[in-house]
């Protein structure tokens, strides 16, 4: 009761909250998000791919859905339009583009950054897979349909991996974590040279005799080649270190050979494989449960995040990352009271991050701000008093929110998705929103647009100066 009294509540304030709001109702839960290749500009809206999953009860096979969605430029959507969605609607601003079935179900993606198009995915097996987007045939989700099959499969995991996935943003690296408790390097380098110089040479035709997925009797010659295995690449590297599940790794922003990880050992390790497989550096207790989740700091790349079952957030700085050998955090975040699953760090703003947990809450912080309350901006959706660093919170998901990803093309945007198997209707949601300025802008700049907009509100900005 208490969820919905906040759900109702925080839609209550969407007009207020929001430059902008879609919402898309999804039947199936899709277990990650990430955005895409930003397709074109306009003077109100863009254009750009989001890629998303069905993670479904076995009657109908899995699949990687990419989507085109238009997002709406800021200060644009009227207030009236952002608030009036339909929970269990589609939203007109998406629209599905290309399906894939997956084999088995997508549980992490992540795309490259020198190229959005080819993504790699994580499922409930050892193998890592590689896409790309583009040139992968649209496939029709029919009862039984054979997968489709991947360009690229990444061996060396001898149990599952399901989550610990990362794309190096320097070069064309991947890096896993299982449940054998090992994190796995590979380059796919060549394999895209090759695959591109192939491309190149080909005679440009017939491949378009049947538009992709257009017909139900092209999906015998998919299925058919689906058959057929793909190439398997070997690893640059194992690395061991951690004593249980590899939750999540993440790769030094300016490196190709430093990277973390976290896992159900408790344990943040950082790795160099410049100078070999055993870890450089190991935190002992860096939370004082399982760590779900890690992402390294691309401004300053002295602070990581870490989330844990113990429902908080922790910072680190690298340069002092414990004391005898157990975690010394420079802050720790409390606004949670589920599992954290998701930690990103915004592209905007150096010292925002937002968090996301089971309790169905994504949380925005600033860690800037963590010794200024005056200062905090803080929306209360709830009325009650916001924990050091918090200053704005997302409500509008009705379970647990399993990931979210901020859009690099497009300030302050942020692309979330809820597993909803716990809601009546079931599936899933995605929302992708973007917060009023007014929020994160600062405090004399708002109050001055204020007074230039209503000179009423000239006595305010002066007494809030003096």
């Amino acid at each position: 009761m208490r969820s919905k009294e906040r759900y109702a509540q925080w839609k209550s304030l969407v007009p207020i909250l929001y430059d902008w709001l879609a919402n898309h109702s999804l039947m199936w839960p899709s277990l990650s998000c990430r955005w895409g290749l930003q397709l074109e500009q306009g003077t109100y809206k863009s254009r750009q791919r989001i890629y998303l999953s069905e993670q479904t009860d076995g009657s109908y096979p899995n699949t990687l859905v990419v989507y085109n969605c238009e997002v709406i430029k800021p200060r644009t959507a009227a207030a009236e339009h952002i608030s009036q969605f339909d929970e269990q609607g589609r939203s007109p601003f998406i629209k599905k583009h290309k399906t894939i079935v997956h084999p088995g179900e997508v549980n992490r993606i992540r795309e490259l950054p020198q190229n959005s198009k080819i993504v790699a995915t994580h499922t409930d097996s050892p193998e890592v897979y590689i896409w790309n987007l583009e040139t992968q045939p649209n496939r029709a989700t029919l009862i039984g349909a054979a997968h489709s099959r991947p360009d690229l499969v990444l061996g060396g995991h001898t149990e599952n991996a399901e989550f610990a996935l990362a794309l190096n943003p320097t070069s064309p690296l991947v890096l896993s974590g299982g449940k054998d408790a090992k994190v796995i390097l590979w380059s796919i380098e060549d394999q895209l040279t090759a695959r591109k110089e192939m491309a190149s040479s080909k005679p440009a035709a017939s491949s378009g005799a049947k538009h992709a997925g257009s017909s139900a009797g092209s999906a015998s010659t998919l299925d058919k080649s689906a058959q057929s295995s793909p190439s398997v690449i070997e690893p640059l590297g194992v690395f061991i270190g951690h004593s249980a599940t590899v939750e999540d790794v993440q790769f030094r922003p300016s490196s190709s050979k430093e990277f973390c990880s976290v896992g159900d050992d408790s344990c943040l390790i950082f790795w160099d494989a410049r100078t070999g497989t055993s870890p450089a550096i190991k935190v002992e207790k860096a939370h004082n449960a399982d760590l779900h989740c890690v992402d390294w700091n691309f401004h300053d790349e002295n602070y990581l995040l870490t989330g844990s079952a113990d429902s908080s957030v922790k910072l680190f700085d690298h340069r002092k990352l414990s004391v005898n050998g157990y975690g010394a955090p420079i802050e720790t975040f409390r606004g949670h009271s589920a599992a954290v699953l998701c930690v990103q760090w915004c592209p905007d703003r150096g010292s925002v991050f937002g968090s996301s947990a089971e309790d169905g809450l994504l949380n925005i912080w600033d860690y800037s701000k963590v010794n200024k309350p005056e200062e905090l901006g803080y929306s209360r959706t709830n009325g009650n008093t916001p924990p050091p660093g918090l200053f704005f919170q997302h409500a509008g998901h009705r379970d647990k929110v399993v990931d979210f990803h901020w859009d690099s093309s497009d300030p302050w945007t942020v692309m979330s998705v809820s597993d909803d198997c716990n809601t009546p209707g079931g599936g899933g949601t995605l929302q992708i929103w973007r917060m009023n300025d007014m929020i994160y802008r600062p405090e004399d700049e708002v109050l001055a647009e204020l007074a230039s907009a209503f000179p009423l509100t000239k006595n305010l900005s002066a007494a809030t100066s003096a």
